[in-house]
């Protein structure tokens, strides 16, 4: 009943971050998922004799997205949920297919008991993809964020310009101090403005 298994084709890892690929992934699904919601909340009567045609269509969307879901590569954190979610979009393609089948033989009294349950797993596809895509903004949202490189050189600067304002003011007082004891004006001008020229460099 089931179409031959398809390759993967989308991968998480380089550009696509795991939630892009979730997100894509949904907008390939979600709207074939919206309107299952809606057909399996008709009677059994009114779904055989009306929607017949739209389940084979519908129920590959699900196959084809529950073959994609497979092909996404989640990061470590992620992968109990994001197998869930794979295991939701198969449980729901598998459902579907059922209530396809009691369909196709035109059994409305075999669709209704089928109905609880299909509705419960198309249901669980959505859950299952929430709760994958806040576990990830979550772990996300707690990873402190590297210092950017112009922190880093800012506080680079910083710190030679600490180192230049002290060897200025150890210097100008040396100087300074010189020049008094000598009484050299201009030994005792250079220190002081060695000494001035320090803290005008170094403003913590």
């Amino acid at each position: 009943m089931m179409a031959g298994r398809m390759e993967p084709s989308v991968r998480s890892g380089g550009r696509q971050t795991y939630s892009a690929a979730v997100t894509d992934l949904w907008e390939r699904v979600g709207t074939a998922l919206t309107r299952l919601e809606r057909i399996a909340e008709t009677p059994a009567d009114v779904l055989v004799d009306e929607h017949s045609d739209e389940l084979p269509v519908l129920q590959y969307s699900l196959h084809a997205g529950a073959e994609l879901a497979v092909g996404i590569e989640p990061p470590p954190t992620a992968e109990d949920l994001h197998e869930e979610l794979v295991a939701a979009l198969a449980e729901a393609r598998d459902a579907t297919a059922e209530i396809a089948y009691a369909v196709e033989i035109d059994e409305a009294d075999g669709v209704a008991p089928l109905l609880p349950e299909w509705r419960g797993s198309l249901f669980r596809v959505r859950l299952a993809r929430l709760r994958a895509l806040e576990r990830t903004n979550a772990l996300a949202a707690e990873v402190p964020a590297a210092p950017p490189e112009s922190r880093k050189a800012e506080h680079q600067g910083a710190s030679w310009t600490a180192i230049v304002a002290t060897v200025l003011i150890l210097g100008g007082a040396f100087l300074f101090t010189a020049g008094a004891v000598l009484v050299a004006w201009p030994v005792w001008a250079a220190g002081l403005a060695l000494f001035a020229g320090g803290f005008i460099l170094y403003r913590p």
